[in-house]
């Protein structure tokens, strides 16, 4: 449930009952049973993006698998940069905020057609939403799926003829927690609606209870519904937020999908642990790829509450913690995203692996992270991302990807000794033969000669078990500081959920903080910034003494 410029939270009441989903367990919902045919076949008459046997294809027949982003575009129409800088950062579909009118500024023909075009030019698959019935029976300013879909009938002349590049996602989070069985007939009403209107387009539908599914309605119904649309080109969007806080719930929902043949991706989904639990991104992540299912992270920028952003200020050099996790993360966007085969970089036919990457070097080596660059590799269509690994002998581990030639490796232990190399992919999915090796070993920790630094702690908000904290910590000594390690240590038995800016480690009540790959260095005079959610009890006392790679800061 994400509405304008904010991450909306649910009432108690709402919470309530996700927490009661949570003890009854979604895997006691209703199952599916096998897919019908249709009596035409939806390849028949797809003329672009379309859905066969279960799976989101290509109009020339070739599997594809969403991996994106969301972006706010409704409520920062000025954002546009935005696609190129996501695009940069390797992902190959974003979904698009719209408004149809209802709740907020209309989006007109004119922007929409921007967009699309924009999303063209950026080599990206454009999905389209209306966000304006978010939470509707639920939420008394949200509009109805059928008002969503007479925007759409408004917009054909800008969308007809761009099958190829466009998914019409009819509306965000079309139903509430309350009587959340009343989805099934209007989402039907509003498939048909726009399929008597001549659309073409793959649709997708998301699910009630402000996204989550968690009472299994569009589960139980996900058939009829699929079956109401005459041209099977219809797919599932599940959003997995806080009731998805474990593997089994996570993976029992998808297969369930999976397993009868009908087409689903993660529309939306969120890592950070918030007031209402604690996502299982990794297993979202893991069995999205797994089962070759698309995914889409909220959101790029411009929540009000920065646990969600993915860039801070839509800056895509800023990426928060959360935005490092879905880019360059284990099963990522730079890991797994290929480019649509519409477009030339994604050509099937395409078997000539990348050149090899130059030998890493490295540099900003600090305690627990290390900073390699390389010269970058050459295709001759393109090279989409690299893969760090560290080697061991005669083995090697993914550590880190990045959609270009520098990254920073976090999470290492002090004074040991590394050796990393790199492989380039391309948008085929093509990798190049492993680069040269560099050898490094990570500082000893300790107090570094000349810094100073000071550390001004804060609590942003704060709930009955948890609170959201920002550390800034200015370097107040004379030269610039490449990597840092900052420790400090609660005193009432605080847990850091989530840290974005910085990378952390806690053993007890101490906590160790590497930086993140846009916070490592801290010039002369200037500072950075840590932001985390924690756990916590009844009381939530300050830490009071901070170090700075072994040097004792002052308390701002």
């Amino acid at each position: 449930m994400r509405t304008t410029r904010s991450t909306t939270r649910r009432s108690p009441a709402t919470a309530l009952l996700a927490a009661l989903a949570t003890l009854l367990g979604i895997v006691a919902l209703g199952a599916l049973g096998p897919a019908t045919a249709h009596a035409q076949s939806a390849g028949a008459l797809a003329t672009g993006l379309h859905i066969s046997d279960g799976r989101l294809l290509e109009g020339n027949g070739n599997d594809f698998v969403m991996r994106g982003v969301n972006h706010a575009h409704t409520w920062y129409p000025g954002e546009t940069q935005s696609l190129a800088d996501i695009k940069t950062l390797g992902a190959n579909t974003v979904r698009v905020v719209l408004s149809d009118g209802y709740r907020w500024s209309k989006n007109s023909p004119a922007d929409v057609a921007g967009i699309v075009t924009q999303c063209k030019a950026n080599r990206l698959i454009c999905v389209l939403e209306v966000h304006d019935t978010t939470g509707y029976g639920e939420d008394a300013a949200a509009g109805t799926l059928d008002h969503a879909a007479d925007y759409w009938i408004s917009l054909k002349d800008v969308l007809a003829g761009e099958e190829n590049y466009i998914i019409i996602n009819i509306g965000n989070e079309p139903w509430g927690n309350t009587n959340p069985e009343g989805w099934t007939a209007p989402t039907i009403s509003a498939v048909q609606k726009l399929r008597s209107a001549g659309f073409e387009h793959t649709i997708m539908v998301d699910a009630p209870n402000w996204g989550q599914d968690w009472q299994g309605v569009m589960r139980a119904n996900a058939q009829s519904v699929y079956d109401a649309d005459s041209t099977g080109n219809l797919i599932f969007s599940i959003h997995m937020y806080s009731v998805y806080n474990t593997a089994q719930k996570v993976t029992d929902y998808l297969h369930a999908f999976v397993d009868a043949g009908l087409p689903i991706l993660i529309g939306e989904f969120g890592g950070p642990a918030d007031q209402y639990g604690d996502p299982d991104e990794d297993t979202m992540m893991a069995t999205a790829e797994q089962l070759r299912l698309g995914y889409l992270a909220w959101s790029w920028s411009g929540n009000t509450d920065p646990i969600l952003d993915l860039a801070i200020d839509f800056d895509p050099s800023r990426l928060s913690s959360w935005g490092q996790r879905i880019f360059n993360g284990a099963n990522g966007i730079a890991q797994t995203s290929r480019e649509a085969t519409v477009y030339a970089g994604g050509n099937p036919g395409d078997t000539q692996a990348p050149s090899t990457a130059g030998t890493p070097t490295a540099s900003a080596v600090a305690a627990t992270s290390v900073t390699l660059t390389w010269t970058a590799a050459t295709d001759n269509v393109g090279v989409t991302g690299y893969d760090i690994v560290r080697v061991r002998g005669g083995s090697e581990t993914t550590v880190a990807a990045s959609a270009t030639n520098t990254a920073t490796v976090t999470g290492l232990t002090a004074d040991t000794a590394y050796t990393f190399a790199v492989y380039a992919r391309d948008a085929a999915g093509n990798r190049s033969a492993r680069s040269a090796t560099v050898s490094v070993t990570t500082d000893k920790g300790g107090s570094t000669p000349g810094v100073g630094c000071s550390v001004g702690y804060r609590v942003v908000g704060e709930w009955p078990d948890g609170f959201q904290g920002e550390i800034i910590i200015r370097n107040t000594g004379a030269t610039t500081i490449n990597g840092w390690t900052l420790s400090f240590a609660f005193a009432n038995g605080q847990t850091v959920t989530n840290m974005w800016g910085g990378v952390p480690t806690q053993n007890g009540d101490t906590v160790s903080v590497a930086p993140a790959s846009y916070t490592t260095t801290i010039p002369a005079s200037g500072s950075v910034t840590v932001g985390f959610t924690a756990a916590k009890g009844a009381t939530n006392t300050a830490p009071t003494a901070f170090s700075l790679s072994g040097t004792n800061c002052t308390t701002a």
